[in-house]
């Protein structure tokens, strides 16, 4: 459950959403693109409202969800096709989009493919492809990098820092801090369905006199020390 918590996400940025497990995060992304009702508060994207503009909301967000389940009887290629076709872009822009990506993403050999023979990591290069395939106003994403082999990894964080500087808006929600830290212009951290910080990542560790992003997690959300943990499971291993 979220409790009244606001904030807004700018152009041009890269913003990090960071919690616990349970803290709320991907319910916030879902209310945000439209998935989940809410009870009381108040949705705007680009100049739309939630749930009145749910459809032009849509239309302006790519969201990649934490796991996404794709449609195993069809090809890549049909897959991405179908998605752009349901956006209305232009026969051959869309393929000129779909051979970019997948290439990118060194996919597109198999992209005749069914998609329920692809590994964890195709489907997830699948998933963000699919999500950008609009050049949509606000990308939305749900640890994206889950499954990605390194250099994917790389090329992702670089596409979408590019994406960003291009002037859209990319809400990034991950456990992984050091990326987030490294990668993010601005971090939002909730825990328990409250916002308890919003800030670059250098005035985050300046105000709480942190040296790195995951002292500044420890401390706001008192998530306790591995140490003792590591030592009672290794103890518990050599016994």
């Amino acid at each position: 459950m979220l409790h009244r918590i606001s904030f807004d996400v700018y152009r041009g940025q890269v913003t990090g959403l960071l919690g616990p497990n349970g803290a709320g995060k991907s319910t916030t992304l879902k209310i945000l693109t439209g998935i989940l009702k809410f009870s009381e508060g108040r949705v705007e994207v680009e100049g739309h409202s939630l749930p009145a503009d749910a459809f032009a909301v849509k239309k302006q967000i790519g969201y990649v969800p934490e796991s996404g389940d794709l449609y195993e009887t069809i090809t890549a290629l049909e897959f991405l096709e179908l998605c752009g076709r349901l956006h209305e872009i232009e026969e051959s822009i869309l393929q000129t989009r779909i051979d970019a990506l997948l290439e990118g993403y060194g996919i597109s050999g198999q992209r005749r493919m069914r998609l329920g023979s692809y590994s964890k990591g195709m489907r997830q290069k699948v998933l963000i492809s699919a999500a950008l395939l609009h050049y949509p106003s606000v990308i939305v994403l749900d640890e994206p990098l889950t499954g990605l082999d390194v250099e994917s990894a790389m090329m992702t964080k670089d596409l979408l820092a590019s994406l960003a500087a291009s002037g859209k808006t990319v809400l990034y929600s991950s456990h992984v801090l050091d990326v987030v830290e490294r990668f993010c212009d601005r971090v939002i951290i909730i825990d328990r369905g409250n916002l308890i910080a919003d800030g670059s990542p250098e005035a985050l560790k300046a105000q709480t006199h942190e040296t790195s992003l995951e002292g500044v997690f420890r401390g706001l959300t008192n998530a306790a020390t591995a140490e003792p943990r590591v030592a009672r499971i290794m103890d518990a291993l050599r016994s």
